[in-house]
Parts: C-alpha cells; structure tokens; sequence
C-alpha cells in the first residue's frame, strides 16, 4: 500500500504570482511618469508634498498597528500607495502640513478603524481628500501656474466660470502637463503611460479606466453647446478628458482592488456610472471637479453591484 496523503485545502487553487507587495511597487512604478512630472513643473514644493505625505502614512500606520496589537505590514507597502495618491491630489501651493494631515486621515480614520487593507470600504485616499476639501477649501484650490507660481484657475475652474479674461490651454499643453491643477492632474501624457503600464503587465482590469473616460469623452462632447446645453464636439470631450483628475481617477484611484467590483459586468457598470456622475458634478454640480466624489459614491455602491451581477453557482435554481 502507497503512502499516499491527501491534502486537503479551501479555493482558490490558481496564484496570479503577483503578491500584495509586489501589486503596490508596480503600481509606485507606474505613478513615476506622474511624479517625475509634477516634479519638474512645480519643482521643490512637489518634492516636499510627496516625501512627507508618504512618510506620514507609513509611520502613521506602523503607530496605529502597533497601538491596535496587530501585525505591523508596511512592507506590503500599501501605506506608500496610499501616501502617494493623496500627494497626487494635493496642488503643489497647498501648506505642507497638509498631506500629513490628510494621510493621518486616510490611514487611520478610513483604513486602520475599519481593519486594515483589505476592510475598508472606501478609498483611502479620495476619502481623505474630500475630508480635506470639507475642512480646509481654500487650502486645498491653492492652484499656481507651472514653473512660475502665479495663482490661477485650473482649466475646468475657468470653463465652469466661463471668465472672458481666461486664456484657455491648448490641448497639447493639457497633454503635456503645462497647466495649473494638483500634483497628479498636470501630465495627461505621463499618467497615460503609467495607466497602460498597469494594464499591459495585469494589475489593472481595461474595463474599469476605458468605461470612465469613454463615458466621459462621449458625454462631454454631446453636452458642449453653450451653458452645457445639447451639442456636439469632439474637442470639447477630448478637452474635459485631458482636464482635471480623469486619467489619475481613472487609472489609479477608481482600480483599486478593494473598492471595485470583482465582476467584469459589474466593472463596466461601476466604471460608466464613475463617468456619468463626474460629467453630472462638473458641468452642473457645485465643484468643476467631481470625478473623486463619483468614485466614492460608487465605492460605496460596489456591494450592491457585485450582488446584482455574481454569476449563478453551479446547479443552483434562481429565486423567482
């Protein structure tokens, strides 16, 4: 008789190969393109808003983990993610105590209370942000001109305004990055780059950013007549794709692996609804920007998605 053992052993069964650790560095890698950017426009401030937003957020969560008798798990380095993503969202004129408050905020209000990664049911960093945007407004509008400072508006500031005395960037200078907004919002170029990164090498699922930007390139264009009335222009919709956090939100924020559906139907369906509400906020919302507060809401709206689009188990009868 063999000695043959059986072990036995809960689903799943098939590993991607990608680990915790290694999803968030490839993910620190894509945002590089972005940093470098914002890095160049902006220059010093840029460098300090980064550096202490994601120095903040580690040891914030190593203090809190520590203080709460769990497992200390910076090194899977969701902490720098997190740090990272909410310095994207900061504009480089922002004080610098900011991003550490912000990232105290994510990391144990949002993150940390709620049990750590993996329990949170919301973004983190877009948490913060609309937190920070609440209690510090003007702070967090402290938008300057690339390279020389001069407070300005941002491009989607000065379409809602609809201010005469406003010279418009081009859509080469959208693309580049040669406009006001925050940290991560400058370089569409950079953050295309960093998005298709993600997508080639399967971090990111392609449903989620294409959804979004289509939904808001075809509505944006449909809705270009003047005051946001029924029109039609492609530049107008390349124009609000290029503008704001779309590609950052898109890319980056709305992927995240704990916040979004698991289901390919119920992707398509967050990530067109991500589209229709940010196209909604910023043509007749009260801020020129909504694409962060379309994310959350539709965070919060991911449990129901999944319930509505999981597939019937095997040999199981639908309720009637």
């Amino acid at each position: 008789m063999s000695n043959l053992q059986l072990r036995i052993q809960s689903p799943p069964f098939v590993h991607s190969g990608h680990s915790t650790q290694r999803i968030m560095l490839m993910v620190v890698v894509a945002l590089l393109p972005a940093v470098g950017a914002s890095c160049f426009y902006f220059g010093t401030p840029a460098i300090i808003h980064i550096v202490a937003t994601i120095v903040t957020a580690v040891l914030c969560e190593a203090l809190v983990q520590l203080l709460m008798n769990r497992p200390v798990t910076v090194r899977d380095c969701s902490a720098v993610i997190t740090g990272l993503l909410l310095a994207m969202n900061l504009p480089p004129a922002a004080p610098y105590w900011l991003g550490p408050a912000g990232a105290i905020i994510a990391i144990t209000i949002v993150k940390q209370v709620f049990g750590g990664l993996g329990q949170n049911f919301v973004n983190p960093a877009l948490a913060a942000r609309a937190l920070m945007l609440a209690s510090w407004p003007s702070q967090m509008v402290a938008f300057v001109a690339p390279f020389d400072a001069i407070s300005t508006a941002t491009p989607l500031v000065a379409i809602v305004n609809s201010d005469p005395m406003v010279v418009h960037p081009t859509l080469l200078q959208l693309f580049l990055g040669e406009v006001p907004g925050c940290l991560g919002e400058v370089s569409a170029l950079a953050l295309m780059v960093g998005g298709l990164f993600l997508i080639f090498t399967d971090i990111i699922d392609y449903r989620i950013p294409t959804g979004i930007l289509g939904t808001i390139f075809l509505l944006s264009s449909l809705f270009a007549g003047p005051g946001f009335s029924f029109g039609f222009s492609l530049t107008f919709g390349v124009y609000q794709l290029l503008s704001g956090g779309a590609m950052l939100a898109a890319f980056f924020m709305a992927t995240d692996y704990v916040t979004s559906p698991v289901t390919p139907k119920g992707r398509w369906i967050y990530a067109i609804a991500i589209g229709f509400i940010t196209v909604l906020i910023r043509f007749w919302g009260r801020y020129a920007e909504g694409v962060s507060f379309a994310i959350l809401f539709m965070n919060i709206a991911t449990p129901l998605i999944e319930r509505a689009t999981t597939p019937i188990k095997f040999g199981e009868v639908k309720a009637k």
